[in-house]
């Protein structure tokens, strides 16, 4: 587990961190109070994903494509 902000990871990041908090958790090795430690953070890794998530499908969704199937639209998108 990185002591690294939820909100600075990437995406990617995230989804690796949380796979190993959901490992850690479900070996039953660790204490309690490293548990809710890592339920906590699971929990705000999570959260980010999904927000990442949306916001993904959000930047998607505002790309069209004209009828020749070149892309339009995609001057408003904020790929950054």
């Amino acid at each position: 587990m990185t002591d690294k902000a939820v909100a600075d990871l990437s995406f990617e990041d995230a989804m690796k961190e949380l796979e190993v908090v959901v490992g850690q958790l479900e070996s039953g090795d660790v204490p309690l109070d490293q548990s809710i430690k890592l339920y906590e953070r699971g929990a705000a890794l999570k959260e980010h994903c999904q927000k990442k998530l949306a916001e993904a499908e959000e930047k998607v969704a505002k790309i069209t494509l004209s009828s020749d199937g070149t892309p339009t639209g995609t001057e408003a998108v904020d790929l950054g």
